[in-house]
């Protein structure tokens, strides 16, 4: 079994998990398992709770109850995940809101590593976040994470291997969304078989993706 490699992830203090919506973090939950394994402090925020897209037969604030308990799963305390209420798929409208919150929160905390939705993401909501964070991040590390179902095209340019527990950790932490269970990306054999497709490429057994945004070393 491969062991986790020690990477640039190695002695970040501050990273900035970026999510559109609630739930965003399947693409970056094992990141998130391997940041927390090396003692990174990180800071979550997604910001919309999707009432508008939650499925018949459950309560329209499912999705935040859900998305505290993945990243509890995950350990991410629970006073580092803020989650605003932004209305689905009006991202765009929002634009310039959404880059000052952004701002505001660069100049008090100043992450390391701000991690946000590919740049060749095409949901309007991801493609608004992944612009703004760059706008209002450049001066940190960017990585763009990969959600197959919304993208072109993709570049694979990082790797981050995972232990088979830290991808069953992933696992274990993405199934608190029981409200998503019948998404085709929530499926496990899914999130199995793209993290054996992104280890074989990386050498290693299990692997998440991501596209360098921008590297400040």
């Amino acid at each position: 079994m491969t062991t986790a490699r020690r990477s640039l992830l190695s002695g970040l203090e501050r990273v900035l998990i970026l999510a559109a919506h609630t739930d965003d973090e399947f693409g970056c939950a094992g990141l998130i398992q391997r940041l927390r394994d090396e003692g990174a402090g990180i800071r979550y925020i997604a910001m919309s709770p999707c009432k508008e897209s939650v499925p018949v037969g459950f309560p329209d604030d499912v999705l935040v109850h859900e998305c505290r308990a993945c990243l509890a799963e995950l350990g991410v305390p629970d006073d580092q995940v803020e989650i605003w209420d932004l209305p689905v798929r009006h991202f765009p409208r929002l634009r310039q809101d959404i880059l000052e919150r952004l701002v505001r929160i660069g100049r008090s905390w100043s992450p390391d590593l701000v991690i946000l939705p590919s740049s060749h993401d095409t949901h309007q909501d991801h493609e608004t976040v992944s612009r703004e964070g760059f706008r209002a991040f450049k001066r940190a590390s960017i990585w763009g994470y990969e959600l197959p179902q919304n993208l072109v095209r993709f570049e694979n340019s990082a790797f981050v291997a995972l232990t088979e527990a830290q991808l069953h950790g992933k696992i274990r932490a993405l199934r608190c969304y029981r409200s998503q269970e019948d998404r085709p990306y929530s499926n496990e054999d899914f999130i199995r078989g793209l993290a054996r497709v992104r280890g074989i490429q990386a050498g290693v057994d299990h692997a998440e993706a991501f596209e360098v945004i921008r590297l400040i070393v």
